[in-house]
């Protein structure tokens, strides 16, 4: 009666009532989706990250939209402020910044950065050391330990050296830490055949790439009281660093694409290795 007064047909009256339903089911589907990368991320994807990791799952969707899923669940990435930081102009005479923010790199194996970042586990700080291929960012070594000597650093550079297959002509770049300064450390670099940069002293953009590898992993990803061991501290670092950074984790610096899949890419189209 309804239908007949307002001059509407019944089929399209049940049809629009399956399509609102249909359209229903798919939102809360999408929501769910969105929900289990923004937990995956443990609270830290904003709208950006989470439109590429939906597309890297054959969902293509608009930042707003992403926005407006997330504002329906309440939910709000974690984001680090600002930091002052500073700036000077000292130099090694002996160890110079040849890299010299050069950045961007053209095939993997040529630049390698590495830095040192505590951690704090088992009622104790303890020191992580990665080290990045530039390439695409990718991290290709990592170690931890409760003392940040050159030992430690070493044993990153070791597992860097060992999964590249052994590649010869590296640049290593990193910071003036006496641990990259050590003769340990040069003796190591040496033995590689390393060409060795460092940045200048109390300037971090120098290795702009490293402390950003350890800032996503502090801010989005480390609990904020820490660890409870330093075993707990070892799987759960060691997954973020080797797994979800390198192979989930979309990055700015490559469209979007995760370090891992990035250089796969690259390979696939450019035959590097």
């Amino acid at each position: 009666m309804v239908c007949s007064a307002l001059g509407v047909g019944v089929s399209s009256y049940y049809e629009r009532r399956k399509r609102q339903r249909l359209i229903g089911a798919k939102r809360r589907i999408l929501r769910a989706r969105v929900k289990r990368l923004f937990d995956k991320s443990r609270q830290s994807a904003g709208t950006r990250t989470l439109v590429d990791m939906l597309r890297d799952e054959g969902i293509t969707m608009g930042r707003f939209k992403v926005g407006r899923l997330m504002k329906e669940q309440g939910l709000m990435s974690k984001q680090p402020g600002k930091h002052a930081y500073k700036n000077v102009q000292v130099e090694r005479p002996d160890i110079p910044n040849l890299l010299d923010r050069q950045f961007n790199v053209e095939k993997p194996n040529q630049v390698w950065c590495g830095d040192i970042t505590y951690i704090w586990a088992g009622s104790a700080w303890h020191y992580a050391a990665v080290v990045i291929d530039l390439h695409t960012r990718r991290v290709i070594g990592w170690s931890m330990s409760h003392r940040p000597d050159a030992e430690l650093a070493a044993r990153a550079l070791d597992m860097a050296y060992e999964l590249r297959g052994k590649p010869e002509g590296v640049m290593f770049h990193s910071d003036q830490g006496s641990q990259y300064a050590a003769r340990k450390f040069r003796q190591r670099l040496w033995r590689y055949k390393m060409t060795q940069s460092m940045s200048r002293r109390g300037n971090c953009w120098d290795n702009s790439p490293m402390e950003r590898v350890f800032r996503s992993l502090k801010s989005e990803w480390m609990p904020s009281t820490g660890y409870s061991s330093i075993n707990e501290a070892k799987r759960d670092v060691g997954y973020y660093l080797m797994n979800y950074y390198n192979w989930e984790r979309p990055h700015q610096f490559n469209d979007g694409l995760p370090p891992a899949k990035a250089e796969k890419l690259a390979k696939k189209v450019s035959g590097f290795y």
